[in-house]
């Protein structure tokens, strides 16, 4: 169909498995395996349901008859209820038992928090994998001197492996925080309409016990062992607020990587992978534009606003409910899941292939080293019997030539040359040749590398490692 809008974030960003888990085959599925689980623990507890009505559910669980189910949502505007009479429709014999006592949100709440989950934990899946590339990276590169800046000014040399360190780290507090959520999340389970359980308890003759265990056994059929104590109809909208700041967090960390990456990437330091045959401007055919990292960009800065969505729906719900959630909440939680997975698709993809320039980088550690070498330059010549002052009061004015030289005239900087040419400094070439070694200035970077990597990130890849990362095409 090329006459109706499609989203862009399950025709180009977004991954088949993302896409899946927030598909229509995927949500009426899992309706159908709560209204089972609910019938089977039902029976369970000595309702008079029976082991073919279960057989006949269990038989049309996968298959959905969504023009039977459509039809009847067009009559009766419900479709909830028009998915049970569609179920009904198949299982003949087990019509009168589905969705015994149950509200619609104990099949719409309970659907959404078993799917976020498994969001979650794909999304997981993918962040351990950015870690892995990145771990491979920076332990590559963790003796490569290059300037650090502060300001986006030239600061004190840093290596580039020590650069990705804080990308990872950023990555590494979003892992923790993630996988806290996902511990954390509860179910809805067994509640009734306004969250008293009071249909179940008329179905159970006031056994409080058995209600109870009726909760508890279909929460843990879905593996959930944990439920909220209280509900009204549905499981507290606060809960999408946090799940939705978790992914805005994570955004955060990829749109910064991005902004970095290009900023790299103009001074031909860094680049994402170039394929043979892509091209970068429709005018200028010699461009190579960081396509990639600006989509990270774009579909970060998306979920970050987005996380507002849940935030104010949590504040404007009344008493036990109001509807007013149902039709941003469909839109707003879905879509911030599909745009951070198009955003880590771009992530693991763009780290799979980084190239390094080590020759600009070296080039650009040149025009700024004879600054940042002038105070070991001073200890230098104090060593073969200058004075400090006299020598500091030197270095200052020909650094301040120097610079002028280079900024009014884009000359390149000759501070070293002006020292050697200055008798009153004593030093020839030899003594300034280690001071000048770049490798000399910067600190623990590589040792830092190192032990963040083996102390904080192979702990936490090892944990993962069986987690089954499945490679996502990058369409465009």
């Amino acid at each position: 169909m090329r006459d109706t809008y499609e989203s862009p974030l399950t025709k180009r960003y977004a991954s088949k498995e993302m896409s899946y888990i927030f598909s229509d085959l995927k949500k009426f599925r899992t309706w159908r395996a709560l209204w089972i689980a609910l019938a089977k623990a039902e029976m369970e507890l000595g309702l008079p349901i029976t082991e073919q009505q279960l057989s006949e559910m269990e038989k049309f669980k996968d298959d959905i008859n969504f023009e039977e189910a459509e039809a009847r949502e067009k009559l009766v505007r419900h479709d909830v209820m028009s998915h049970v009479h569609a179920f009904g429709l198949q299982a003949e014999s087990a019509k009168g038992i589905i969705h015994l006592g149950a509200t619609s949100c104990y099949v719409g709440d309970n659907t959404d928090l078993i799917i976020m989950r498994e969001a979650l934990q794909l999304i997981r899946i993918k962040l351990i994998e950015v870690l892995k590339n990145l771990k491979v990276f920076a332990l590559k590169y963790k003796d490569l001197p290059t300037l650090g800046y502060t300001h986006y000014q030239p600061a004190q040399i840093t290596t580039v492996g020590k650069r990705a360190t804080l990308w990872m780290q950023d990555l590494a507090l979003d892992l923790e925080n993630l996988t806290q959520t996902i511990d954390n999340m509860r179910f809805r389970g067994v509640k009734g309409t306004t969250g008293t359980q009071a249909s179940f308890m008329s179905l159970f003759d006031n056994d409080e016990e058995k209600v109870k265990d009726l909760d508890r056994r279909v929460s843990l059929h879905f593996d959930f062992p944990k439920t909220f104590k209280v509900t009204g109809q549905t499981y507290p909208r606060k809960l999408d607020s946090f799940i939705l700041n978790t992914l805005s967090e994570i955004a955060q960390s990829a749109y910064k990587f991005s902004n970095d990456l290009r900023l790299l990437q103009s001074m031909k330091e860094i680049e994402e992978p170039f394929e043979k045959n892509q091209i970068g401007s429709s005018a200028m055919a010699y461009k190579r534009n960081p396509m990639r990292s600006e989509r990270i960009g774009a579909l970060s800065r998306y979920i970050i606003v987005d996380a507002l969505n849940p935030a104010i729906t949590a504040s404007t719900q009344w008493f036990e409910r109001t509807l007013d959630d149902s039709a941003n909440k469909r839109i707003a939680v879905a879509e911030a899941f599909l745009a951070l997975d198009g955003v880590l698709n771009l992530y693991i993809n763009i780290t799979e292939g980084m190239v390094v320039y080590d020759k600009m980088i070296s080039a650009h550690l040149k025009a700024e080293l004879p600054f940042m070498a002038t105070e070991n330059i001073i200890m230098e010549g104090v060593r073969k019997g200058g004075d400090r002052q006299e020598l500091h009061e030197l270095i200052r004015e020909h650094s301040m030539e120097s610079s002028r030289r280079v900024k009014l005239e884009g000359l390149d900087n000759d501070l070293i040359e002006r020292i050697l040419a200055d008798e009153r400094f004593g030093l020839g070439q030899e003594d300034l040749q280690n001071t000048l070694d770049p490798i000399n200035y910067v600190g623990r970077a590589p040792q830092q590398v190192v032990e963040f990597i083996t102390e904080e990130i192979d702990p936490l890849i090892s944990h993962y490692e069986n987690s089954a990362y499945q490679k996502s095409d990058i369409t465009v």
